[in-house]
């Protein structure tokens, strides 16, 4: 049974601010883990209650709180006055179709962005969900769509307290969760290289109808990808650029780092895209040769038929004065003849290179 699903048209006539879920649900439990740590230690369990990720912090540590499955709006409505997220901010968390966007709101900034992974462990078919980040000033909010483990990786450099994870604040967090949706990116696009090479070679060999679905269904996903990462790239500028004291100076130089991988996944993007659309005039091309090689074989059947026919067509005539008719060997002349008209033209058709 699919998913449910709620389109934005569902909202017509609310006000700004209503709490509507627009979109799948993905996941059926929402889930909500909590991890505090700094340089010298590290504390990780799952909230039993929204109430437990707002008790008191003791400015030293770092607290990262991480939503799985957005859908239930109860504990949004609970969520955001612990940390005073507006209601505007907890309605985009809501709706699961948003344009990759920064938004500060003084106290906190909020950024969206698209996040592709592998669906049931197979690269070549990754799905794609919202990620929604907080980021206050000693705190970040993570909120996904379905519980997976594209995360992990950061949470083991924060368990083994080495790098600069452990020593840097809740900005370089941040940093650290937009790096590894793009690093993300990179695995995508290098599977749909590889889809894309094995698909050339096939269509130089042997076009077929398969290999025109696969090379449409390559297009709309570049189209996709471009979709989420080409605002992905204002975003992550609008940040770097920002005044807030959310973001330190420190960060800065990472989240140009960061731009500069989005460029690239953007210039991989339109390459890819340019490689498609040529790959697509290779099929057309390889098509209109096939059937040119088709039509050129039978239209030197034809040609060869012609006088064979004409021949025939003369002798069949029902005449009782034809001379050939009387003699002893005319089957066998007229054979000779057609069998010499066949070998003259193909012949002829080789001297021309028509065959």
């Amino acid at each position: 049974m699919p998913a449910p699903y709620r389109k934005r048209s569902g909202k017509i006539g609310l006000p700004p601010g209503s709490l509507i879920h627009i979109g799948k649900r993905l996941s059926d439990k929402t889930t909500i883990t909590i991890l505090d740590y700094n340089e010298s230690r590290h504390e990780e369990r799952e909230a039993a209650n929204v109430s437990d990720c707002g008790v008191a912090r003791d400015g030293q540590t770092v607290r990262w709180i991480n939503v799985d499955a957005v859908h239930d709006i109860r504990i949004l409505e609970e969520l955001g006055p612990l940390f005073g997220l507006h209601p505007l901010t907890l309605e985009d968390i809501l709706n699961t179709d948003q344009r990759p966007k920064m938004e500060d709101f003084g106290n906190y900034l909020y950024i969206v962005l698209k996040m592709f992974v592998p669906t049931g462990g197979r690269p070549e078919e990754p799905s794609s969900e919202q990620i929604s980040i907080v980021l206050g000033k000693d705190f970040v909010i993570s909120f996904q769509e379905r519980k997976s483990d594209v995360f992990n990786p950061l949470r083991e450099r924060i368990r083994s307290n080495k790098g600069r994870m452990a020593r840097m604040g809740a900005d370089y967090l941040a940093y650290a969760i937009l790096d590894t949706v793009v690093d993300n990116y990179f695995a995508i696009l290098e599977n749909k290289e590889e889809n894309m090479d094995a698909l050339e070679e096939a269509l130089i060999k042997t076009p077929t109808p398969a290999a025109m679905h696969a090379i449409q269904s390559l297009k709309r996903e570049m189209i996709y990808l471009r979709k989420a990462v080409w605002p992905l790239r204002e975003t992550i500028n609008n940040l770097e650029r920002s005044e807030s004291p959310l973001i330190g100076h420190a960060i800065r130089p990472y989240l140009k780092d960061v731009y500069d991988h989005t460029i690239q996944v953007i210039d991989t993007v339109e390459t890819f895209r340019d490689m498609l659309s040529g790959m697509l005039d290779i099929y057309m091309s390889s098509i209109s040769n096939k059937m040119n090689e088709i039509m050129k074989v039978l239209t030197i059947i034809a040609t060869i038929f012609i006088p064979l026919t004409f021949i025939v067509g003369l002798y069949g005539m029902n005449f009782k004065y034809m001379p050939e008719l009387e003699l002893r060997w005319g089957y066998f002349a007229v054979w000779l003849v057609m069998i010499a008209v066949v070998i003259f033209m193909l012949f002829y058709f080789k001297r021309k290179k028509w065959l």
